[in-house]
């Protein structure tokens, strides 16, 4: 079997994977940051890196998969305005900062379930973390390569461009940076419109806040990262993942910050998933096409004329090759439903058929054809994780398993070892590497998730004293033939009719 092969993003050309230590793999996937719930954007990188995950550990790899909640706001320097998000959506939701931020990573979290990605070795958050974060800055300050200015620090862009490769990621140029930077909050505070913030001062408004030794603030959003990173994977670790569109700002700043505390080059594989379109368009608030998760599996969106499955979602995903565009539409999720359900009858087809010999003894062209088709699995995988061709072959198998279940060829046409080869890769490979499940297994929790997102939301309408949303669920339940119940100490159960 050939060795396994990555895009490097930072070197831009696949490279044979070694990690830093024989054996063992230690990786980092930006998670979501917890203000809103998560759409169709964040189901990419988490199926993408899942498989990664699984794969690695297929291939006898012990993985330390570390995947960040981001829940103390999201401080950006280019594109957005400085904003927390967390503080500023919970003024909204009339909640607690941390009430959002536990009411949106337990949706995050049952998404991924539906998604069946396996939850990472450890998920840290930036807020559980902000003593390691403020250490960290005060070695880049104590270094030379940060100041501070009114209560907040900023990183030195062109004093570390100056000895290190700043831009090299990204493919940016520290003069075309200048030129783009936007004009933002606290801009007149740097010495130069590129540096980045590590820490920025609270104003008295700002709900989320910590005491460090610049006065009372909260930490960048790039900081976070290199911090839980350095922790738990050390200061230096194989992959690092991430959607494309964290090439810049926030995966350069890691480099930066984590290069001037560690002394070396934090990740040895940069990762990057390319992004979706939504009908040919970016999906974006401006173009009013974000689509929810919750959505998506609802059908409750005007792009949407029905409801997906979570694994309709995964299949599709798995279709293209994690660096290329992909578009998402009615008509795309259709034909994936129908290929999906087409490959796993297959699937359960071949699983069912018991193996006789033949008179004649195999054919040796079919044979060879089999054989080299499942061979190739590994092959393809191999070349930077390229789920599609692994996929492509499997169609080509699937009028065969459909021939011999319908006993136009003989089972006895494939050896016994190639047959049971092929029931046993098909289960390797759709269930344990690409984490598929058949759509009636998977009902049964899609609905009890459902549920209880349900229950959690009439719960949370009748605290507010919201009568009419609270009935609503309920009576509109009862009208599709499921009960509500409502128990003592405010527990409720349901039933189905």
């Amino acid at each position: 079997m050939n060795d396994l092969k990555v895009y490097n993003s930072y070197s831009r050309q696949k490279e044979v994977f070694t990690p830093v230590t024989p054996g063992h793999v230690g990786m980092y996937v930006c998670g979501p940051t917890v203000s809103g719930e998560s759409h169709l954007g964040h189901a990419r990188p988490y199926i993408t890196f899942d498989v990664v995950y699984r794969y690695l550990q297929y291939l006898g790899y012990k993985v330390r998969y570390v995947r960040n909640i981001t829940d103390a706001g999201h401080f950006e320097e280019e594109g957005r305005e400085a904003e927390d998000k967390i503080s500023k959506k919970a003024v909204l939701e009339k909640l607690e900062p941390m009430e959002l931020v536990q009411k949106y990573t337990n949706l995050f979290h049952w998404a991924m379930e539906q998604f069946n990605t396996i939850p990472p070795s450890i998920e840290p958050t930036a807020t559980g973390h902000i003593v390691e974060q403020i250490e960290m800055i005060k070695q880049i300050i104590e270094a030379g390569f940060a100041y501070e200015v009114n209560g907040s620090v900023y990183f030195d862009v062109k004093k570390y461009a100056a000895t290190h490769d700043y831009g090299k990621l990204s493919g940016r140029v520290i003069d075309d940076l200048l030129e783009t930077t936007r004009e933002l909050e606290g801009q007149e505070e740097k010495k130069d419109r590129a540096d980045f913030a590590l820490w920025k001062s609270a104003a008295p408004e700002h709900i989320m806040r910590w005491q460090s030794p610049w006065g009372v603030g909260f930490p960048g959003w790039h900081i976070e990262c290199s911090a839980m990173a350095t922790k738990y994977l050390g200061v230096q670790f194989d992959i690092h993942g991430g959607g494309m569109d964290l090439l810049f700002p926030h995966h350069e700043s890691e480099i930066a910050q984590s290069t001037i505390c560690n002394h070396t080059a934090p990740v040895r594989y940069w990762i990057h998933n390319n992004m979706i379109t939504i009908n040919g368009r970016k999906m974006g608030k401006s173009y009013n096409n974000v689509i929810k998760l919750t959505e998506l599996f609802s059908g409750n969106h005007p792009i949407l004329e029905k409801a997906f499955h979570p694994m309709t979602i995964r299949f599709f995903i798995l279709q293209t090759h994690y660096r290329s565009t992909l578009d998402f539409s009615n008509e795309a999720l259709v034909a994936a439903e129908k290929g999906l359900k087409r490959l796993w009858d297959a699937y359960e087809k071949l699983q069912a058929i018991s193996y006789e010999p033949g008179k004649e003894g195999p054919d040796a062209e079919l044979e060879e054809k089999v054989k080299k088709l499942v061979a190739e699995f590994p092959e393809f995988m191999n070349d930077d994780f390229s789920t599609a061709k692994v996929l492509a072959n499997m169609f080509e198998i699937v009028p065969v398993i459909n021939s011999v279940k319908d006993k136009i060829i003989p089972v006895g046409a494939l050896s016994e070892e190639t047959f049971k080869l092929l029931q046993s890769s098909f289960k390797t490979w759709l269930e344990d590497i690409f984490g598929l499940k058949g759509v009636t297994e998977a009902d049964n929790s899609k609905l009890q998730g459902v549920m209880q997102l349900l229950i959690d939301i009439r719960k949370e309408a009748k605290g507010k004293k919201d009568f009419a949303t609270s009935d609503k669920i309920r009576n509109q339940l009862a009208a599709l033939g499921i009960t509500l119940k409502d128990e003592k100490g405010g527990e409720m159960s349901w039933n189905l009719e």
